[in-house]
Parts: C-alpha cells; structure tokens; sequence
C-alpha cells in the first residue's frame, strides 16, 4: 500500500498521520493506526485498491462540494467565506431551528443551529448545517474568587456516607455570606454507571447528559413528610447516619455504593406517594422537555439495574429530582449574592457501557481517547473512554453535543469543560494499541465551539476551559477569542520559552480562572511539605530514585518560596506559605481566583492519585484537617485556619493587579 494513498484519505478525513509534541519534533504514525481508526468509522481500508479509490472518491467530492457540512456565522462577523465562494445567482435559503420557519440569507439571521439550502443557476444543490452564534460566550465578572470542592467529600451532620445537593447550597451560602466568594466549583455529577462495585471516578460516567441521583438529599423531597412508611425511612436515615461516621469518626472510606443502596430503598418508598397536581405537572413538563434522550437513558438505567422495562418510569423520576435540586443550589447561590454560582464540571468523555456511548451512531466503539506521550508520562495515557465520531455529530447537525450542553447548563452559573482542547482534536487510541501508538483525529474545532458559545449565552453561563499541557496556540487563540476562560494553575505557570522561571503575576493572563492546585495534584500542604513524593515512593509508582525526586522538587518549591519573598508575602510556616501563594494569586490579573478546599484546612491527601487504581484510594477520601481527622461541612465552616485564609482572600481582592475597569470585591 502506498503511503500517499493512504496520507490522501486520512486527510480528508482529519485522521493525523503524524504529530509534533513539541515545535521540533515530529513522530510519524504507525500505518496500521491509520488505517484502524479510518475503519472503525466506516473507511474501506482493507486493500492498497480500497484506500486509492476511497481517496480518489474523497478528492472527487471535495472538488465537486458547492458547500462545507457545516457553516458557522459569528453575530457581528463577516459572511463565512464558502458563501462568497458561490457562484453568482445563487440562491440561499435557510430552514429555522426546530421548525421555526423559513427565509432567506442574511447575516442577521437569529440565533441558532439552521439549515442552509443553496441552489446555483445551472441546477445545482447543496446543504450545509449552519450555526449562528454569539460572538462571544458570556463574560465572567471582573474579579472573582470562589471554592473548588469534590462534593462527595463534603460531608454534613445530616450527609448519609457522602455530600449531597443540600451541603452544596449550605456551602455556597456560607462562602458567599461570610467570605464573598462569587462561585463554587464542583466535580463532575454526572450519572454513574450502575451495579456494585461502581467506578468512583466522576469522569467515567454513563451519561455527561443526566445527573446522578445519589447525590439527592433524600429528605428534603416533599414525598418524605408525606410517605406513610415512616418506620422504614426513619430506619434507612439511621443506617444513613452510621455511614456517615463510619467515614467521620472511624476511618472508613466513602462508600458510594452502600450511599446508594440506602437512597434507592427510600426513593423506591418516595416513588409510590402519589404526587400533588404541581409536581405531576412539573415531573411530566420535564419528561416532555428532555423527550427521547431522557427515555433511553432511563430505559438503559432499568435494564444495567437488571430490572424490567417498565421500571424506566422511576429512573426518569429520580433525574427529575435530581435536577430540581441541582437548580435549587444554584438558586440558592445566587440568592447567596455569589456573582457566577454553582460550576459544574463537564467530563471529557464517558463510560464505553453507559447509555451515552449505547445509544446512537455518536460514539466510535473499539477505541478509546487518551493522550500522547509527554514530558510527564513516557507512555502515553489510555483514559478509556470512547471518542465521539467527528463525522456522525456533523451529519446530525450536533445534535448530541447540544442536547448534552442544555443539560448541564439548566443548573450552572458556568461550567468547566474538562480537556478543552478535545473540541478541536482528541488522541484516538485503537483497541489492543498501547496509548503512544495512537494518533489525533480532528473535530470541527469551530462548529463545537459555535455551539458551545450558543448554548452558554442562551444559559447565560460563563465557560471556562481546561487547558492545561500540551495546547495547540490556534486553539488557545480560539479560546480566548469567544470568550472562553483558560486554566492556570500556580506550579505550572513558568516562562516555559524562556528562562523557566515562575512567572511574575502581572506576567498571567487574565481570562483564566487561577489556582494552586486541582483534583489531580497534591493538596498545597503536601506540596509544600514533599509529601506527595513520598506518598508516589511508597506506592512504588516513582520512575527515577527518590532521592532525585525530592532534590527536584524541593528545589521547584524553594524556588516559589523566593518568589514570594521577593513580593514581600510572608511564609513564616506551611500555614502562612499557604495563604501566601493564594495571595499571590490575587495579585494577578487572573478573572477568577479558586480556593481548593482541602487548602482551607491543611488537608495533604489528594483526592485523585494519577497513574493507581486499588494501590490508592481515590475518590473515596473525605475533606480532612491537618492531622488527617475527617471534618463535617459544620466544623469546616466553624475552622479558624479555612476562616483566615478565606478571610485573606476577600481582603486581597481589593489590592491585587486587576486587569482594567475590574472592581475589588
């Protein structure tokens, strides 16, 4: 076979043939990943005659397309350029969304996802999908800090086993009332998979559309004071609570499945009290709403549950509770006075058995995204979780990624959007390949962020991305250019092009949200103290001797202690250096300032220990003080080192560098 042939049609395609992890470096991709990804999503590839003729054929049709698939005009913006490429005469109609009517071309067109017919003088015809969209996603506010929290870790005197929607809301109050805070960033509360033992991860979920019901504060719905039952629920509330100190007083790990198999028995008591008329007609309109999407899923959800077909009534009950109490956080946040509210966590992807991935021609099977190998992982990573296919979401008018959106963006002030980068390209990895064998397959990174842009601005919500290692600068510069936030966190921000030394605060950009840390990386305490190289050497996942781990680490940590001395911001102990790099982060000109919770009260255990599964328990581990001791959403509020570090953060907002015409807090 002949590697033109074959480097024609993967072009046309969008599949790489080769990639450069860094500006002077670039490593070819074996062939045979080639041509498995092109068959996976349907590409004749089995001969040398099949991927001539299949290029041949996509060549012919390229030339002979009076229209791209799909056309994006941004409000404000010039006429996409395939419209002027047209011949003269020709006639362009567009059919409205959702049946919205029809008319002709014109670049004021209303917001949304159309349909574009174009037909030339000499009888010609083409269609194109075309999206209208906002110039920019909607602004963040000037300045503004918040709290990054994973939710199931933030256990309250009334929790059963974990966090639930309702120590959400009473999180957001405090923070809001007693430190200013103007959001809250929560892990991904996506559906879970079913059965036992669950994956704990939130970023393997079986649907990023529909939340998860074990997060319900069971006693807060109305069915509870009006079931008859009250000798079960009071028992199911009892075993709730001994959950909750098996985890707060005795050590134990949070187990989301006992969690679960409580709040399902009371919910399966909730499900037969007749509902009001209000709540009928509430329940219904929602079901209405989400129409088929919600049908699978629930349908999905009774069959992985083992249950018979009609049981998909009570799932599609318990995403409705779900929802109603996502929004009453939300609600509660902003009544709060907090500026943005709840950011909800989008994952990159999804369980390769959930419903998402079951359902529909949208996700490619036998293949899975991760990424290259890099400067921090030599092989590579496989995440496991199955890629959209580029060509399906363009023939259903993306119609999957907007419903997804809608979803999420019913209950958020803003929303994070895990992997940002994987808009524009995601690195596919075949089954039986190893994650370095693989190759990026494009996306059509402007179409995704028309629609993501869209739906942000008809939710009104703030987006933020996560952007963090290897960024191609178009897709940076993209970003930025619609208003989507970057992420920044402090011990990676250097002048990586230059001297490699941490950058000055006025040296940072300002449309980010800036942290210390993230879910993935040690607490600041452990960071500060080294402890998470001793935590990786105990574990045996340290590539090099630890001695040399600890010299270069500790030298990166002494290095930002300088810096922080050099700015006159005092380090005296871990306590004080810790308040001392959240100043420092109010001294750039950063649009948003996240606060890691665990950070509030010296916590030093990650939540999530990249590179283990069972050496490490994590997702399981909740919010705990310096000593490691466990403490509730009450003692947490009430802790003098979260209150002086919350405290200080509020008091620098007034004297940071702020980007121009920001306002202090």
């Amino acid at each position: 076979m002949q590697m033109d042939d074959l480097a024609r049609l993967a072009a046309h395609h969008g599949v790489a043939t080769s990639y450069q992890p860094a500006e002077d470096v670039t490593v070819p991709v074996p062939a045979a990943t080639v041509r498995a990804v092109l068959g996976l999503t349907g590409v004749p590839v089995d001969t040398p005659e099949d991927v001539r003729e299949a290029a041949d054929s996509a060549e012919r049709e390229a030339a002979g397309r009076l229209l791209p698939p799909t056309l994006v005009q941004w409000r404000g913006e010039p006429a996409p350029a395939a419209l002027a490429a047209l011949p003269a005469g020709t006639r362009l109609r567009v059919t409205l969304e959702d049946g919205a009517g029809e008319a002709a071309w014109d670049p004021r067109l209303p917001l949304g996802v159309h349909r574009l017919t174009a037909g030339t003088p000499d009888g010609r015809t083409a269609g194109a999908t075309l999206i209208v969209a906002p110039d920019r996603a909607p602004a963040a506010p000037a300045r503004a800090h918040g709290l990054l929290v994973q939710l199931y870790s933030l256990l309250s005197e009334r929790s059963w086993g974990m966090g639930d929607l309702a120590d959400l809301a009473e999180l957001a109050r405090w923070a809001a009332s007693a430190h200013g805070a103007g959001f809250i960033q929560v892990n991904p509360l996506h559906a879970a998979v079913p059965g036992a033992p669950t994956d704990p991860s939130p970023y393997r979920p079986a649907s990023r559309r529909f939340p998860d019901p074990v997060y319900l504060r069971v006693e807060d719905l109305p069915e509870w004071e009006a079931c008859p039952d009250r000798e079960a629920l009071a028992e199911l509330a009892a075993q709730g609570g001994e959950l909750r100190r098996e985890v707060l007083e005795k050590g134990a790990l949070i187990d989301r499945d006992a969690v679960w198999a409580l709040k399902r028995a009371a919910l399966e008591l909730l499900y037969a009290v007749p509902r009001t008329p209000a709540r009928e007609a509430a329940y219904r309109a929602y079901r209405a709403a989400q129409g088929q999407g919600l049908d699978l899923h629930a349908a999905w959800c009774a069959a992985a549950a083992g249950e018979p077909g009609e049981r998909a009534g009570f799932h599609a009950w318990l995403v409705w509770l779900t929802d109603t109490q996502l929004t009453a956080a939300q609600r509660a946040a902003r009544e709060a006075g907090m500026e943005v509210g709840i950011v909800h966590d989008l994952a990159v992807g999804v369980h390769p058995e959930g419903s998402d991935a079951r359902f529909g021609p949208f996700h490619a099977r036998h293949v899975s995204v991760g990424a290259p190998p890099d400067a921090f992982n030599a092989r590579g990573q496989d995440w496991g979780l199955p890629p959209w296919r580029p060509d399906a979401l363009e023939a259903h008018a993306y119609a999957p990624f907007r419903a997804l959106l809608r979803g999420v963006f019913r209950y958020a002030g803003a929303v994070r959007v895990d992997h940002v980068m994987g808009l524009f390209r995601l690195w596919w990895i075949p089954e039986g390949t190893a994650p370095a064998g693989g190759t990026y397959v494009s996306y059509d990174g402007e179409a995704m962020l028309a629609v993501l842009v869209l739906e942000a601005h008809r939710a009104g919500a703030v987006v933020v991305g996560e952007d963090l290692g290897t960024v191609e600068p178009r897709v940076r510069e993209a970003l930025a250019r619609r208003g989507i936030l970057g992420t920044s966190v402090l011990w990676f921000e250097r002048d990586w092009s230059g001297d490699g030394l941490p950058l000055a605060p006025e040296a940072w950009r300002a449309d980010c949200l800036a942290t210390a840390t993230t879910h993935d990386l040690p607490p600041t305490a452990a960071k500060l103290a080294g402890a998470h190289v001793e935590l990786r050497d105990r574990l045996g996942l340290l590539t090099r001797p630890v001695e040399e781990e600890r010299a270069e680490d500790a030298a990166d940590t002494a290095e930002w202690l300088r810096v922080l001395d050099g700015l006159g911001l005092e380090a005296k102990d871990e306590e004080g250096a810790v308040r001392a790099l959240y100043a420092f982060l109010l001294r750039t000109p950063a649009r948003l300032v996240g606060v890691w919770l665990p950070d509030a009260v010296g916590d030093r255990r990650p939540q999530n220990l990249p590179g283990t599964w069972d050496q490490y328990p994590n997702w399981r581990l909740p919010v705990a003080d310096a000593a490691g001791r466990p403490l509730t959403l009450e003692a947490l509020t009430a802790s003098p080192r979260a209150n002086a570090l919350l405290s200080a953060v509020r008091e620098g907002g007034g004297t940071r560098t702020a980007p121009p015409g920001a306002r202090p807090l």
